[in-house]
């Protein structure tokens, strides 16, 4: 047996039915047992990042929006632009109406999970306050719980290693940098040229997150805005050039969403595949995200709560089917057997010829760096959580080597170890915030009526 065919075991067995219901299912229950409420709070929230509701001598490392861009730099990167590509290949168009519909069911489940990131943080042996579903399962389930958190750490070990990222950096940089320009030849083996840019990519890496989450939230809170900016400017052009076909690629959506003859095999497989690929976008109920808004330097759970809502709302909603678009337009995505960042460059010269590919590298390449890092500090607390803050620098030797196997490894191998983790990792994070749904329920009912009185 091969890498390839273990990991796509893996994935396959790890993404059953079984995760439809848990994370599909378990954040229905959170919209019906909110009653909708937070959802009537996303200006509040989107008042909060601006800091207009500043906590005065809160616990914690960073701001609401340190918190928010540094979970939008883990999910903001190549999940938006090679996730999606894989998603319309493997599942067809229907894909993207799933991945909608996950958005907003992860918007509900991420405002549990992130209010309790809050409510039920820990401190590690450095006395530093921290968060995440380990100290959420501890502080919040008992000590009868903490194989649940040992399982999300040992699992998340893998999830956050920056797999598909280098994976797709490297993809976009070879093909469009040095193979196309003629300084490398398309049929020579490529091994070693991989494996030098991911020695390159490797020091880059190293330089900022050997600094922590400080650094970490400070060069995503100037990097992820700017290239979202860049991004969706690319992508309105494109559209707006395209305007009358729009309609038209929507109903190719919601038909194909629903056909039983679609590429992904059926409703359920279709399905199965959106929601996979919103999970890797966006991370809602997956648990990395949770660990950057507990740095969140704030007294209200419920705050940060609604922060959180505003990540699937950016990521998925608006950057990802932004993504989409382009693609549908180009047509590309029928022509060529090309998948993740590669179909996405392919559609950008079609759309944007001569400029698109080279204005896509640029938002590849930041989008990417900075979800590594963010990555980093994800994979870094898990490890901190089971050995020790002290020893958290050899997990990042691992960290950075694991970059070196992504730069080598084919896409398939990558998306399906990671597309594995995160089911796994999924289960303890969706488990305890369905145990704890009624402390969060108790907390957002007080914090609403407290606000109502100002």
């Amino acid at each position: 047996m091969t890498l390839a065919s273990i990991s796509a075991e893996f994935a396959d067995l790890a993404w059953g039915p079984h995760m439809l219901v848990l994370l599909v299912g378990g954040g229905l229950f959170f919209i019906l047992y909110s009653r909708f409420i937070p959802f009537r709070y996303l200006g509040h929230a989107v008042a909060i990042v601006r800091g207009k509701h500043p906590d005065k001598g809160a616990v914690g490392h960073i701001s609401h929006a340190g918190a928010l861009s540094s979970a939008m730099a883990g999910t903001v990167g190549m999940g938006n632009i090679g996730s999606v590509a894989v998603a319309i290949v493997v599942g067809g168009p229907g894909a993207i109406f799933w991945m909608w519909i996950s958005a907003i069911v992860g918007m509900a489940t991420k405002f549990f999970t992130c209010t309790l990131a809050i409510m039920y943080r820990g401190k590690d042996e450095n006395g530093q306050v921290q968060g995440g579903p380990m100290y959420i399962i501890t502080q919040g389930l008992g000590k009868k719980w903490h194989f649940l958190a040992v399982f999300f750490c040992v699992v998340g070990l893998v999830g956050n290693f920056p797999l598909f990222n280098t994976n797709q950096l490297v993809q976009i940089l070879k093909e469009w940098l040095i193979i196309k320009p003629g300084f490398y030849g398309e049929d020579q083996p490529t091994f070693w040229l991989d494996l030098s840019m991911g020695i390159v990519v490797m020091f880059l890496v190293a330089s900022v997150i050997l600094g922590g989450i400080k650094r970490i939230a400070s060069v995503a809170s100037s990097v992820v805005p700017t290239m979202i900016l860049l991004y969706m400017s690319c992508a309105f052009y494109v559209i707006a050039t395209h305007i009358e076909e729009i309609p038209g690629y929507f109903s190719l959506i919601v038909e194909q969403a629903f056909s039983l003859n679609s590429v992904g095999g059926g409703i359920l497989g279709t399905m199965l595949i959106g929601i996979r690929r919103a999970a890797f976008s966006n991370e809602a109920g997956i648990g990395t995200e949770v660990m950057a808004h507990g740095s969140a330097k704030t007294s209200e759970p419920v705050k940060e709560g609604l922060v959180a809502m505003l990540g699937p709302a950016i990521d998925t909603l608006l950057v990802c089917s932004a993504t989409a678009m382009i693609i549908l337009i180009s047509g590309v995505w029928q022509t060529t057997d090309v998948s993740g960042v590669s179909l996405s460059a392919r559609a950008f010269e079609s759309t944007m010829p001569g400029v698109g590919p080279y204005l896509l590298i640029v938002c590849v390449f930041f989008f990417s760096i900075s979800t590594i890092f963010t990555q980093a500090f994800y994979g870094g607390q898990c490890f901190s959580f089971l050995f020790g803050a002290k020893r958290v620098k050899y997990y990042q030797y691992f960290f950075l080597l694991a970059i070196l196997f992504a730069a080598t490894a084919t896409l398939d191998e990558i998306v399906n170890i990671i597309d594995g983790a995160y089911a796994l990792m999924a289960i303890p994070t969706m488990v305890s915030a369905l145990l704890l749904a009624p402390k969060v329920k108790a907390a957002a009912d007080d914090y609403f009526a407290r606000l109502n009185k100002r």
